[in-house]
Formats: structure tokens, sequence, C-alpha cells
């Protein structure tokens, strides 16, 4: 008798942990997640990609610890959920340039509003007569592979004078490079400029540019690289090391790439026939390599991210009169679209996209397409509702 209690007792207790396994969360699959490392990286690397991991996501700063007295974010990780794109509520706010001859307000808080402050201090506001663009952080992931692309390869893909006749022509971004970058192997110059490939505008020459004005501009933190105090606009002692700003670096250079989803599906693969055709791969290019690279495990490899790195005239709906560097204010760098499917889980179960997050659809922001785009938003419109939903299928798969 007591044997058969026990065993009616070892089936309940079994029939209980599989119910609590199934109610359990089960773990996100990798390609549903935007972060993680690449590939390839050496016990060395992985150390120190945990170390920029911890100082992005974890780190939050206080007035205690550098934070402000004006600010944006008080930490990388909150604009930037799971490695994401941004929300309208982390969006930032740029003014004070309207041409290439630079910023005409940076001793008036430019080129970033800091729209927050510690207590006893006051947030900035946009001084009259200023130009102003709201600007929603990017999505971090394939950030090393876009960094390793060559300048050579870059300017291939452009055709300022549309000698082609298509109607894209795509133009590099020529930046100011800061001293403390250092320039790429074979990097192209140009009257004194290089070519920028990060940021909304392509105004960041590379991550180290990127990472140290993140810092100061959007939390108030000075560093080695960036020493000028934002609330006072004089130098200031760092407030985060220069170690772990290249940690973060390289954090960002090593997140994994987005990994595309459901790609035997026979609707998305029509899909990516229909996004060929109706023009959107002339500026949303599919496929590009690297070259050679520090870190051995970006080094000549071939990637998809759907993006030229190039400025395209994306006309007057999406002129908000605020560039950076050589770019005109209707100019924007085409967006990489690689894990775009997956950019509602940072941002609220909703979608936020092209630059300000306007568009809260795919179809919306691919309908908002003016100038070197309006052939490609007229080509999709023209299209069956059956072939539309499956490119929408194909971009929220990528």
């Amino acid at each position: 008798m007591f044997k058969k209690y026990l065993t009616l007792f070892s089936i309940g207790l079994l029939a209980i942990v599989m119910a609590c396994k199934k109610l359990a969360p089960q773990p996100a699959k990798d390609e549903e997640l935007l972060d993680g490392p690449v590939e390839g990286l050496s016990p060395e690397e992985k150390s120190r990609f945990l170390k920029g991991d911890i100082a992005f996501n974890d780190a939050i700063f206080t007035a205690e610890n550098g934070l402000g007295p004006v600010f944006v974010a008080n930490s990388c990780g909150s604009c930037h959920a799971g490695d994401g794109k941004g929300h309208p509520f982390t969006s930032l706010t740029r003014f004070g340039q309207t041409d290439s001859s630079g910023n005409k307000y940076l001793e008036k808080g430019g080129p970033q509003l800091q729209n927050r402050a510690i207590p006893g201090y006051e947030p900035e506001s946009i001084p009259a007569g200023a130009s102003s663009a709201k600007i929603l952080p990017p999505a971090n992931t394939g950030l090393g592979y876009l960094d390793a692309v060559s300048d050579a390869d870059i300017l291939a893909l452009s055709d300022p004078f549309d000698n082609d006749g298509d109607g894209i022509s795509g133009v590099a971004n020529w930046v100011k490079v800061p001293g403390y970058c250092e320039y790429r192997k074979n990097s192209v110059e140009q009257n004194g400029r290089h070519i920028g490939r990060f940021g909304r505008k392509g105004a960041a020459y590379d991550l180290l540019q990127q990472t140290a004005n993140a810092y100061n501009q959007d939390m108030g933190i000075t560093s080695g690289y960036e020493s000028m105090d934002t609330y006072s606009r004089t130098e200031a002692d760092p407030e985060v090391s220069n170690a772990t700003v290249q940690d973060v670096v390289f954090y960002l250079k090593t997140l994994k790439a987005p990994i595309p989803r459901n790609q035997a599906d026979g609707e998305v693969q029509t899909g990516k026939q229909l996004f060929t055709s109706t023009g959107c791969a002339k500026c949303h290019t599919p496929q590009l390599k690297t070259g050679e690279s520090k870190i051995s495990a970006l080094s000549n490899k071939t990637f998809y991210p759907y993006t030229d790195l190039l400025l395209h005239d994306m006309g007057k709906g999406l002129d908000d009169g605020y560039t950076e560097g050589t770019a005109k204010t209707y100019e924007w760098r085409t967006p990489a679209l690689w894990g775009l499917g997956l950019s509602k889980n940072s941002q609220g179960g909703s979608y936020y996209l092209l630059h300000d997050g306007r568009a809260r659809s795919i179809e919306e922001a691919i309908l908002l397409h003016g100038g070197e785009g309006s052939q490609s938003a007229a080509n999709y419109q023209g299209l069956p509702d059956a072939e539309k939903k499956k490119l929408i299928k194909f971009l929220e798969n990528l």
C-alpha cells in the first residue's frame, strides 16, 4: 500500500513539475534579442564586452557621481532599452545649425538641449530663433560592422550627380574629426573633413566620438575626450575614465548583428523580392562587407544591414531645419533596417519610426518618404494589398 501511495505521489509531483515548466516564462530565442556579443571573440574580448555591458546598462549617474547639472538621461541604457530604439520620451533635441557653416548657438547650450536638471539648477530651453529637430535614439546592434566598412566602399555607393538617372544620389557627410579619434586605415579626406557614419545625419566619425559625445551631451558627464561642462561651458575634470569610455566603445562594436527570422517563409521571400523591385534597396543596400579590423571577429565579414551609410534628400516633409556637418536640413542618413521588427520590444509595444518617431507603423514610415524616396513610396503605394503585406512581413523579419 505504501509503495502504491509513493507511486501516486511521485506521479503527482512529476505532473506539478511539468505544469510549472509550462507556466514558467521561457527564455527568449537568440533571434528575438538585440543584445549579445558577436561570435568569435577571445576570452579576453568577452571579458571586456562584459565590462562595457555593465558600464552601458547598469551604471546609473546621480549628482554625487557626476550627473548634469543639466542632462537628458542618467544612464546609457535608459535611452537604449535592450540595445534597441528609443521612445519619444527619451528623444533628444538638437538645435542651432541650419547649414554647413556650423552651429551658431554653442554659447547658448547648443548643439543639444539638456531638458532636465539636478535640484538647484534650471534645465535648458531652446534659444529664440534657433531651429531644432527631435532625434530618437537608434538601436545599437551591429554597429561594429558598420564601423569597419571602408570609406572606399561607402563612396562607391555614392552618386552625387545621379549619373545613372535613377533619381537616387546619396552623398557622404563630411565632418570635422575630433583630435582624440584614430583615423581608419585608408580614411578618405576632403578639405580637412572625413566621412561620418553614425547618428541620424552621420555626423559622428566613429563610435568613440559618438560615445564620448553621449556621455557629455546626454548625461552631462565629462571625460578626457569631451571635457567641457555642459552647464558652465568651461573645462572640467573627468567624471568618467577614458578606460570606461573605451570599454563602452568595445561593447558597442562587438554587439551582434540582428538575426533575421522566418527566412524560409514564402511570403517573406516574396516580400524581399518586392523590396528590391519597388526600389527600396537602392538606398537600403542589403549587403555590405567589412575590411580589416583590430577586432578579428569583425574582419572581412559580409553582412546584411540594409543601409548605404549615405545621406539622401528625404523631401520637405522630413526637413526639420536643423543639420550637422555638411548635410542639408532635408538630408538624413539611410538607417539600417536589420532588427526593424524587434523595435517595438524597446518602444513600449508600438512602433515609433523615422528619425523623430512620427511614423507609428512601417507602412506610414514608407509613405512619409519624400525626395529621393518618393518614387519607392509611390511604387509601394501602387502594390495590391496582398503584396504590401508581404513586403511589410519581410521587413518585420529582418
